[in-house]
């Protein structure tokens, strides 16, 4: 049986970083039909209703449909340390991340993490995620395990690294060949998940083990490959000790095939004019992760490059200090303040929506509403707490009603998710 929708819908026609605010497209009174998990259409509730008399009814009234929101950059692993107090980056994965990601030795630990995390995004309205796991094999086995539980698009992989990390988070340029080889032929394209090469960043890989990554990403092109890339200005120093044949932090990458599509750099804040021409002439992927930035005191990230990259939002957690995207959006809009330039509510939410869904390649599955895309929805409310509803009841645009709830709003605005066209958060 097919499934109508009604509420009011948000969804895109092109990307409002470079075709403007009429790229977001609104419906006040729309109707949305799903089924088989998949969009089938969309349009106004007056011409779609009648034209389905058979289809179940779910009506959300005033309430925002729009595609869920996907998280491209996120640590799972760090869930249970999320909003531990103020270190700077390398401070932090000694202090927190480290002895944290040791437990993940314990399948059973990592199993109940993985639930919980997901639980989470769900509640958040988060629908699909890309996270980092551990050097484990087992805390990819849990992500994967729940994520299929729950028939969530979700792509992880094994964190590998071989140097500057505690015994018993440390691999070697052929373990991590071999446990990400596994892992991928076991899990990639299973359902709706995807195995991605996970190398942690650059000052906890050796070249030889960078290499070896990038000869299994040559070997399987499909894959996504994610890291990290100028995050901190004190990494940068270090990177450039450890690397001093290399141009630059791009460059360490770039010498082990670590560069091309489907390359997925989180932060990158203090990118030179290099670094910038070559992610644009290789195609690459930034995910701004503002949270994070702010909370570990890394940097205001450049979303001009929006308008030439391919660009993602991200939590972060646990680096990141919400589990919430509608938080990240407000985070994102404030750090863009700070640069001289005011995001317009359309362009965060396509930056939580379908800029998250360009930057892992998967735009033509998820992130938007539009015939033949997967059913995976967030129903928002508009009015969630009494201090949006006083904004929101005065907005003469569907832009003044979001903005409260995008600098606002929490769990308590995610009326429900769909996953693959079934209710799944109420």
């Amino acid at each position: 049986m097919a499934d109508l929708l009604l509420g009011q819908l948000l969804y895109f026609t092109a990307d409002p970083f470079r075709e403007g605010v009429s790229a977001a497209q609104h419906i006040s009174e729309g109707a949305l039909l799903i089924e088989g998990g998949k969009i089938i259409a969309l349009g106004e509730a007056a011409a779609l209703r009648p034209a389905h008399p058979g289809a179940k009814l779910h009506d959300y009234g005033r309430d925002l449909i729009s595609a869920g929101f996907i998280d491209a950059h996120v640590h799972y692993p760090q869930t249970a340390i999320i909003a531990s107090w103020g270190k700077r980056l390398i401070d932090w994965l000694n202090d927190y991340t480290f002895p944290e990601e040791m437990r993940f030795a314990d399948p059973a630990y990592a199993a109940g993490i993985s639930s919980r995390y997901l639980d989470l995004a769900l509640a958040h309205g988060t629908t699909s995620l890309c996270s980092y796991a551990t050097i484990h094999p087992g805390s990819v086995d849990a992500l994967f395990t729940e994520a299929q539980k729950r028939n969530m698009r979700v792509w992880t992989g094994k964190t590998c690294m071989d140097r500057n990390a505690p015994e018993g988070l440390r691999d070697t340029a052929q373990s991590a060949y071999d446990d990400s080889k596994a892992l991928l032929e076991k899990w990639h394209g299973t359902d709706r998940l995807s195995y991605v090469i996970t190398p942690r960043f650059s000052p906890t890989s050796t070249p030889e083990q960078l290499a070896a990554l990038g000869q299994l990403w040559k070997e399987h092109p499909d894959c996504l490959m994610q890291t990290h890339l100028s995050e901190q200005t004190d990494e940068i120093a270090w990177v450039k000790e450890l690397f001093p044949q290399s141009r630059d932090y791009l460059d360490t990458y770039e010498a082990q095939g670590l560069l091309r599509e489907g390359a997925v750099y989180g932060h990158a804040i203090w990118l030179t004019e290099r670094e910038k021409d070559r992610l644009r002439e290789a195609g690459a992927s930034l995910v701004h992760c503002p949270t994070s930035n702010t909370f570990i005191g890394s940097g205001l990230f450049d979303m001009g490059l929006a308008r030439s990259l391919r660009v993602g939002l991200a939590t972060d957690t646990g680096g990141g200090s919400s589990f919430s995207m509608l938080h990240t959006m407000a985070a994102a809009y404030e750090i863009g303040q700070l640069r001289g330039e005011a995001l317009h509510p359309a362009q965060l939410w396509w930056l939580a929506t379908q800029g998250s869904a360009r930057a892992l390649h998967a735009e033509d599955k998820i992130g938007n509403l539009a015939p033949g895309m997967e059913a995976d929805l967030v129903v928002v409310d508009l009015a969630s707490t009494p201090a949006i509803a006083q904004a929101s009841a005065r907005a003469e645009t569907i832009w003044q009603a979001l903005f409260p709830t995008i600098m606002m709003g929490d769990d308590r605005a995610i009326r429900t998710t769909w996953i693959a066209g079934k209710p799944n958060h109420a």
